[in-house]
């Protein structure tokens, strides 16, 4: 049974985690220290959810981010991650529902989020789930 928890200290079980966790996401992002973890925590923005096993092991995480810009509050959907060792089990559709609830509370008019194309079995649950693909351009400026 996986359960779903909004993060609401950091410690070093959470910082272990996502020092486990982002490397199976992102190979040129190193994962978050405790004090960028106890950053977003802090912040009225983001919100931390991590799905955990019946032994408390923390399976995956995402952050939700809530913003209000000129037209409405918007949601942000970021860094979804499953371990390797639990996909399948309905963690990345357990936090992903969380991160909707939360963010229709709070008003959101719509929830974004983006996922590469070799990712495929994540783009199935995101369609799965009622996201549709936006007719748009996805544009980054990088700074050096």
């Amino acid at each position: 049974m996986v359960t779903i928890h909004e993060v609401i200290t950091v410690d070093d079980e959470l910082v272990a985690a996502f020092a486990r966790l982002i490397p199976q996401l992102s190979s040129s992002s190193p994962p978050p220290t405790a004090e960028e973890l106890q950053a977003m925590v802090d912040s009225d923005a983001s919100t931390i959810i991590v799905g955990r096993d019946e032994s408390g092991t923390i399976l995956g995480a995402m952050t939700l981010v809530l913003f209000r810009i000129p037209t409405g509050m918007r949601a942000w959907i970021e860094d979804v991650v499953v371990d390797d060792a639990a996909r399948g089990m309905g963690v990345g559709r357990l936090v992903n529902e969380r991160a909707l609830e939360i963010a229709e509370e709070a008003g959101a008019k719509t929830v974004d989020l983006t996922s590469r194309p070799s990712r495929e079995a994540a783009n199935r649950l995101y369609q799965r789930m009622g996201f549709v693909a936006r007719e748009t351009n996805v544009y980054r400026y990088t700074f050096e």
